[in-house]
């Protein structure tokens, strides 16, 4: 029925539309031959136009409904475009709420240390401006196994600032001077160099402990519960430097020093490498005996291995 309307509607705009062409014309030759003059002198110019302009007026009157409907088309397209500009910015709002969820570095690091067991960096040598960095962050221990901490001179400022003012747990697990591995420690360091060049393990211990009991005695009285050396009588399998989570280690290789030898960074005492180095602590900790920095020598003779 509408359609048959509209039909019907656009047929009268056709005609409408045709007898205004044709007026056109018409009024056109009349005024050339003079006819309009015979038919209507001195006033058909006037009748013509007024009866042009009547049928403009009721063509247009025919089509403000048409025109009416465009300005609600209008309308509706701009009411669809406010709608789906409002859902796109939803959408997005939604999208950057979800991914602000998302801690990608976590992800990221996290898939690291399972894809290679906690292993950030490999090292040729024991990085010590990295490792200070990382003391001079910590919050809660330092832990240092070693045969002798042979640089040791160069952590002992970032120990002393870690155990006085970072309120830092350290704990240091060193060789037993006298334990029959110190002997063997010297054999290997003896085997591929020079006999002069040779490291006497015993002595370098020693010279260890009083560096320690010196470091020991210049921070405040109050921070020297925090500073624990154990001895241990036993062969240790890797050498580490640790600090809260991050890892140094190293392997005890013929004719070289741990700390020239190639270093393991790891990230993480959760991971599998973090989790093992871990329990090597734990396990030569559990063995060692503690020293008595205030006076080492005593403490250390009476240690029984």
């Amino acid at each position: 029925m509408r359609r048959r309307s509209a039909d019907v509607r656009r047929r009268v705009e056709q005609i409408a539309l045709g007898l205004m062409a044709a007026s056109g014309v018409v009024v056109l030759l009349a005024d050339l031959f003079g006819w309009l003059d015979a038919l209507a002198p001195g006033g058909a110019l006037p009748k013509v136009t007024l009866l042009i302009l009547s049928t403009v007026t009721v063509f247009l009157l025919l089509e403000l409904d048409r025109l009416k409907r465009l300005d609600e088309v209008h309308d509706d397209v701009k009411a669809l475009d406010t709608s789906v500009q409002t859902k796109i910015d939803t959408l997005n709002a939604n999208v950057e709420a979800h991914l602000s969820k998302l801690d990608i570095d976590a992800i990221a690091r996290r898939l690291k240390r399972q894809h290679y067991g906690g292993v950030v960096a490999v090292h040729s040598r024991f990085p010590e401006d990295v490792f200070t960095g990382f003391l001079g962050d910590a919050a809660d221990e330092l832990v240092i196994l070693q045969t002798w901490i042979p640089n040791l001179h160069h952590l002992k400022a970032a120990m002393h600032k870690a155990l006085a003012d970072q309120q830092v747990h350290v704990r240091i697990l060193l060789l037993h001077p006298s334990s029959p591995v110190a002997g063997l420690r010297d054999e290997a360091l003896r085997a591929v160099r020079d006999p002069a060049l040779a490291v006497n393990v015993r002595a370098s211990v020693e010279y260890c402990l009083a560096g320690l009991a010196q470091l020991n005695a210049e921070i405040p009285a109050g921070s020297r519960a925090r500073l624990q050396v154990r001895l241990y009588n036993s062969l240790p399998s890797i050498a580490v430097f640790k600090a809260d989570q991050h890892f140094l280690v190293s392997s005890f290789l013929h004719g070289q020093l741990a700390i020239d030898s190639t270093q393991i960074e790891i990230d993480g005492a959760d991971t599998v490498m973090g989790e093992e180095v871990q329990q090597e602590l734990r396990t030569l900790w559990s063995i060692g005996k503690d020293v008595d920095l205030l006076d080492w020598r005593t403490s250390v003779a009476s240690i029984s291995l």
